[in-house]
């Protein structure tokens, strides 16, 4: 209906009407933008506002039920102002209750009064006006909207519940907690009172004892004895003023204080609990110094205990006349309007944005930082050395802490800087960490010297080291027990490898280790004599003790090793047995034959005079030296001698002393590792294994390792790979720490201002031994001027990386029993790089030598010729001054060095240039015949003066 309509008084409540839009409704278009600039028009309603006079009132509305007409207005004002504080249920829905009646109802009424005041169609009009603004998606909207509102009442009932449930049991236990303090404190006031009058007691005993005695004064009673006297007070007596708190010690009360109701506990002031965590400390608002609370009277008169927490509220009566707190504005108002930002996200959760995730995450990270961590110690394990930020890593403190406590110390240290083991072992201990030191060494622990049981030892084949002179018919013997000819396969008919062979001799085997007896072979016999159980010592009946036979018997001493003597050779003319017992006997060697017990055979490796009793003299040693080994186990030995074999690569000759040695062990020899990939016996053919006391052949070392080298079997690579980086910095450390110490010899040698010269060389040799035998050989050649000085020493053929780096120095390639091959050949040429091929050690060394020398300077020797003495000095024009002399003593030549005496110092030394005999040059003038002399380049002599005349002479000198 119209509100013209409306406002007809004529219009019965049941005539129909023609319907039609108010005045204030109109159409119109929006303009609607989308996203990616598109926009579309959208017909909306225009309404326009009414407004209303101050004094008329708004028309009421009426729900979809009609509310009676006969209800009078001052009901239903206070009905709808009750309504509408009540969660705003069924605002604008046109039922007789709720909130819509408060507001669409009040329009509806208002509009109607206007139109007829006695009449209930007021109602009618508003539930028009509401059928008008209402869509049937705004009604879905305020359904939902209602159904949320009651939800969330019904959550809001439930956590009311929980926290009054949640309160409760905090307040029995805080409950608990005061009774229980109460009852200690009563106690404590018991027994503090026992105490006051068992004092008191005392007191008044003692001075009745004074006031006994026969000669004292009556003396006043003082201020304590009148206290004593007076009777104790009560817990319930009211206490002075001076026990009340002062009047600055409280803050200042504002407003009206509400009456106490009801009675307060008793409860003595030593009843309070301990002060709660968190609790502030410092001065209250009066300005005083904080004090506990003393006891305070309560309602009945009765001392009691103020409490920190504060009391419940009540209601007081001035409170009904104040207004109540406004309520935050929120927008409630605009409830049941629809708007763009509504119909589009209706369906849609506003979630978090990133941003607000962000610093959500990095508030709690704050705040897990900020919160104290509990210090933990730990168990740091230190090496030998170790870095300041490693140090600080494993006690997990911070770098900066480490290096303050080491600035205490006077150390001004980096993170980089490294710190030896007791440095960290302060600095652990300090911060309050345990330390566990351990070295690097530990990575070898368990490699050798493993113990055996009993059970597991089997008899195992002795092992036999040849040794004696050079030419001693060491490796002659040799050949003869094994019935092989060796020595026509050695140059010039030495050894100058150590061989390793097996033989066998009734059923039981030996092992034979042949040394070189020249004396540059010196630690090849010391190794020998090292990984030995017997010692042959082999002497020429015809040469006797020679000093490398000495040297064998200090090398068998040395290592603990007992000697059988083989008096070789016997089968000479010049044999001479006898002797070299005699000579054996001066070098502290007692042969049974002399009464001693070291065995003796005489043998002739020649004509194999003798050999069974010189291996049943071998044979009955090893059974008195209860030879045993457990071949159960990983392996481990000697390398005997290590080379590089131009087909086959680095190749080990290895004596096995425990264990079983497998193909495919992974094997550690010094510096060295490698896993075996063949096995060869000294025959030359293959093997799979190679039991104790056995000589073999390794393939598959990733480089030749040092003759001498103890190997043994690793389980894995990786410790293999371990143990060699630590010996391989071991070995750096040694000769870095040699090289800045240096020898008193190196020191006074530096001192010297000489002009010492170098022979460079670059050594390559066949096997190590060989090798190491060179060095020692040269390190021996060479005085103060020149030395020699090693390039490279290495193993294997002369490469042309060797010929690069002899031409960048100019040094001489010395190759020992290798050639080099077509590469390097070629560049020697182009380059001008000496090869020199040797397979003697005495050639090499005697044309080293010869080179060295020539390196050297030549000798000055002056030779004494003769004397003149200056009788008069001639001044002569264009020649200078020339002196009349006399020879007193041997013949004066010219050419010769002179010397100028005067008082028998001599203050001049030149070369004579002028010998005249009369007006004659002559070449020399003898005793008794008087000369003409000139020098050359000096003007300055004198009568009376001496001239001594020698002759100089250069003479090569030799290393």
């Amino acid at each position: 209906m119209s509100n013209e309509n409306n406002n007809d008084s004529n219009n019965g409540p049941n005539e129909k009407k023609t319907l039609s839009l108010g005045k204030n409704v109109g159409q119109g278009t929006v303009r609607q933008s989308f996203s990616h600039g598109r926009s579309k028009a959208v017909v909306v309603e225009k309404r326009k506002r009414r407004f209303t006079a101050p004094g008329e009132a708004k028309p009421a509305a009426k729900g979809e039920g009609s509310s009676p007409a006969a209800q009078p207005d001052k009901a239903a004002a206070p009905a709808a102002k009750s309504q509408s504080r009540q969660g705003g249920e069924g605002r604008g829905t046109g039922q007789p209750q709720g909130g819509a009646q408060g507001k669409g109802g009040g329009k509806g009424q208002r509009s109607g009064q206007r139109g007829r005041p006695n009449n209930g169609g007021g109602g009618q009009g508003g539930n028009a006006s509401g059928q008008r603004n209402l869509t049937s998606s705004e009604n879905a909207k305020r359904l939902q909207a209602l159904e949320a509102a009651k939800a969330r009442a019904r959550e809001m009932e439930v956590r009311k519940k929980e926290d009054e449930a949640k309160r409760k049991v905090e307040e029995e236990a805080r409950r608990k907690a005061e009774e229980e303090a109460k009852i200690q404190a009563e106690q404590d006031a018991k027994i503090k009172a026992e105490e006051d009058a068992k004092r008191a007691e005392e007191e008044r005993k003692a001075k009745e004892a004074e006031a006994a005695k026969p000669k004292s004064e009556q003396a006043p009673k003082s201020d304590d004895a009148v206290a004593d006297a007076k009777p104790q007070r009560s817990d319930d007596a009211p206490k002075t003023r001076t026990e009340r708190p002062r009047q600055g010690d409280r803050p200042q009360r504002t407003g009206d204080r509400p009456p106490r109701t009801g009675d307060r506990p008793d409860r003595p002031r030593t009843d309070r609990g301990p002060r709660p965590a968190g609790a502030q400390t410092g001065n209250r608002p009066g300005g005083a110094a904080f004090e506990p609370p003393v006891a305070d009277r309560t309602a009945d008169g009765k001392p009691g205990v103020k409490t920190l927490k504060p009391a419940p509220k009540r209601p007081r009566p001035e409170d009904a006349n104040r207004a109540a707190p406004a309520k935050p504005r929120t927008d409630d108002r605009r409830r049941g309007k629809l708007t763009l930002t509504n119909a589009l996200n209706a369906g849609e959760q506003r979630e978090r944005s990133l941003a607000s995730m962000r610093r959500r995450r990095a508030k709690q990270k704050g705040g897990q930082q900020d919160a104290h961590r509990e210090k933990v110690f730990r168990e740091v394990i230190l090496p030998e050395t170790i870095t300041v930020q490693e140090l600080a890593q494993r006690m997990t403190e911070r770098a900066v802490d480490v290096i303050k406590i080491l600035m205490k110390q006077d150390m001004m240290v980096k993170t980089v800087d490294v710190l030896d083991a007791d440095t960290a072992q302060l600095v652990a201990e300090e911060l309050g960490h345990t330390v566990k030191r351990v070295s690097e060494a530990d990575v070898e622990e368990g490699l050798f010297n493993k113990e055996d049981s009993k059970e597991t030892l089997q008899d195992r084949p002795p092992v036999v080291t040849i040794m004696g002179h050079v030419d001693h018919g060491k490796t002659s013997l040799l050949d003869a027990i094994r019935h092989a000819n060796v020595v026509r396969g050695e140059a010039g008919g030495i050894t100058q490898h150590i061989g390793a062979y097996q033989v066998e001799q009734d059923g039981q085997k030996i092992t034979f280790i042949d040394t070189p007896g020249h004396a540059a072979f010196t630690e090849m016999r010391a190794r020998g004599a090292k990984s030995t159980d017997i010692v042959v010592l082999v002497v020429a009946a015809d040469d006797g003790v020679m000093p490398q036979t000495i040297e064998a018997i200090n090398h068998a001493r040395a290592a603990g090793v007992p000697i059988i003597v083989a008096v070789n050779k016997i089968d000479l003319p010049a044999a001479d047995p006898f002797r070299v017992r005699n000579e054996l006997l001066q070098n502290d060697v007692f042969v049974e034959s002399l009464g001693g017990e070291i065995l003796e055979v005489e043998v002739s490796a020649k004509a194999q005079t003798n050999l069974d009793g010189l291996l049943e003299a071998i044979l009955m040693q090893s059974e008195l030296l209860e030879l045993k080994a457990n071949p159960d186990r990983e392996a481990d030995g000697i390398v005997v001698e290590a080379k590089l074999d131009k087909g086959r690569g680095p190749v080990a000759t290895v004596l096995v002393q425990n264990g079983q040695l497998n193909v495919g062990d992974i094997v550690v020899a010094g510096e060295q590792w490698g896993k075996v990939r063949a096995l060869l016996d000294d025959t030359g053919d293959k093997v799979e294994l190679a039991e104790p006391s056995k000589p073999v052949e390794i393939l598959g070392f990733d480089a030749a390792p040092n003759a001498g080298d103890p190997f043994a079997v690793v389980e894995t690579e990786g410790r293999a790979r371990e143990i060699t980086d630590y010996r391989i910095r071991k070995n750096k450390d040694l000769a870095a720490a040699k090289a800045n110490r240096g020898s008193l010899e190196q020191m006074l040698r530096s001192l010297k201002e000489t002009d010492s010269q170098s022979f460079p060389l670059v050594i390559k040799g066949d096997v190590k031994g060989s090798v190491e035998a060179i060095l020692g050989a040269l390190e021996g050649i060479g005085n103060a001027e020149v030395s020699a000085q090693i390039l490279h020493a290495g193993v294997g053929g002369v490469t042309e990386s060797d010929v690069t780096l002899a031409s960048a120095s100019g040094a001489p390639i010395i190759a020992f029993n290798v050639r080099a091959n077509a590469q390097a050949k070629l560049a020697a040429e182009q380059k001008g790089v000496e090869i020199r091929y040797y397979n003697i050690i005495y050639d090499l060394t005697d044309d080293v030598k010869a080179a060295m020398s020539g390196m050297l300077s030549p000798e000055v020797r002056e030779t004494f010729i003769g004397y003149a003495e200056i009788l008069e000095v001639f001044n002569i024009t264009k020649v200078g001054k020339v002196a009349g002399c006399r020879v007193t003593e041997g013949v004066v030549e010219r050419g010769t060095g002179v010397r100028l005496l005067r008082d028998d110092v001599v203050i001049h030394t030149g070369t004579l240039s002028t010998l005249k005999r009369f007006k004659d040059e002559v070449k020399e003038v003898h005793v008794g015949q008087e000369c003409g002399m000139a020098f050359e380049n000096y003007q300055d002599i004198r009568e009376g003066d001496l001239i001594e005349c020698f002759r100089v002479e250069e003479i090569a000198r030799s290393l």
